[in-house]
């Protein structure tokens, strides 16, 4: 059987969890063999498919996350020679053991089939290599004991993207499998709509603009990812910004993605010369703007103390509800610590003349 695995999404690094790592989803295309005899595609998928159950194929089909050349197919479809069957999962499979744990949670929105929460910065989304517990999906186990997709012992229930440790906001999660495939297709459709709030160092030049760049990770150091320009290695990112206010030698703005790469917008707006603020990955976490002043340095340092991470906040988030057709959207309160912040920049440039 040649069973040839294109476009698979790499998206499930053992890498520590410091990632903006936004869709959750898994695209294989297969390209069936001249010898293969009349099969349901949902048994042709298992054979192929290893670790992955019929119950997670069929809701898959009953999404429209299964093409048989480029049409979407239920699951009694045949397979014939010569077919090429794609089909998108909300999430791999792994062996990690989880175990429920009390963690606080923010739950904004919940019914039958999906749940919303505004996550708190330092909070990991999911188990990986340097944080087996917990994490987002140790809390949901506990809040959702009777929920079956929460209790499957696979480590990613019910998600379908996500937000790096320190990254703050929205984000959405299913109770079931149909859901976790509906939503894990708008995801991959990239129909939703995400919106940012970042605080970056330096003065835009204009007042809204796209980054267009390939983002993959850096040739010296694996850990990161950065900007291809030519397109010669990594993926399309797209990444939209306006300028919300000018504070001097900092500017909070809004972005909006089309993409949901690794770090997308912390890499982009390095590329453009504006890191976020106190990233400690891409640089923001030096004085890059600014004065030389001990005054200054002070400030700088007391702001970072205040904001102990890289400022961007989720902010809003919008998506069709898997079953109920309609669409939601979900906004957001800019947390304390990038308020904070913020007005201590409002504060010092209005009473500073040289800025």
């Amino acid at each position: 059987m040649n069973s040839d695995f294109v476009d698979k999404e790499d998206l499930f690094n053992d890498g520590p969890e410091d990632q903006d790592q936004e869709e959750l989803f898994e695209h294989y295309k297969i390209v069936v063999d001249k010898g293969q005899e009349l099969l349901r595609v949902d048994k042709f998928l298992q054979n192929r498919l290893f670790k992955t159950s019929r119950t997670r194929i069929q809701a898959a089909a009953d999404t429209g996350n299964i093409h048989a050349n480029g049409k979407s197919v239920k699951s009694n479809y045949k397979v014939k020679p010569g077919d090429t069957i794609a089909i998108v999962f909300a999430q791999p499979p792994r062996e990690i053991e989880l175990k429920p744990e009390n963690i606080p949670l923010n739950i904004v929105y919940e019914d039958a089939d999906v749940i919303v929460i505004n996550k708190q910065a330092g909070l990991v989304v999911h188990p990986g290599y340097g944080n087996y517990t917990g994490t987002l999906v140790n809390a949901l186990m506990y809040h959702f004991q009777h929920v079956p997709i929460y209790q499957q012992k696979e480590p990613r229930p019910g998600l379908v993207h996500r937000l790096d440790k320190n990254t703050s906001g929205i984000m959405v999660m299913a109770k079931n499998e149909y859901a976790m495939a509906h939503l894990a297709r708008q995801f991959f459709e990239r129909t939703t709509e995400r919106t940012y709030i970042a605080l970056v160092w330096g003065d835009l030049k204009e007042e809204a603009g796209t980054i267009t760049g390939h983002i993959g990770r850096d040739m010296r150091d694996r850990k990161l990812f950065t900007v291809y320009p030519d397109g010669s290695q990594g993926k399309h990112a797209v990444t939209h910004y306006r300028v919300l206010e000018r504070l001097g030698y900092v500017n909070l703005i809004e972005c909006k993605l089309e993409t949901g790469r690794t770090h997308q917008i912390r890499v982009h707006l390095k590329h453009l010369g504006h890191p976020l603020f106190n990233d400690d990955t891409y640089g923001g976490d030096q004085i890059l703007r600014g004065l030389s002043s001990s005054s200054y340095k002070q400030f700088v340092s007391n702001c970072f103390e205040i904001l102990p991470r890289h400022a961007l906040h989720a902010k809003s988030l919008g998506f069709k509800h898997p079953v109920q057709g309609m669409l939601l959207h979900f906004d957001s309160q800019i947390p304390d610590d990038m308020l904070k912040t913020i007005a201590r920049w409002r504060n010092y440039i209005q009473n500073r003349a040289d800025v």
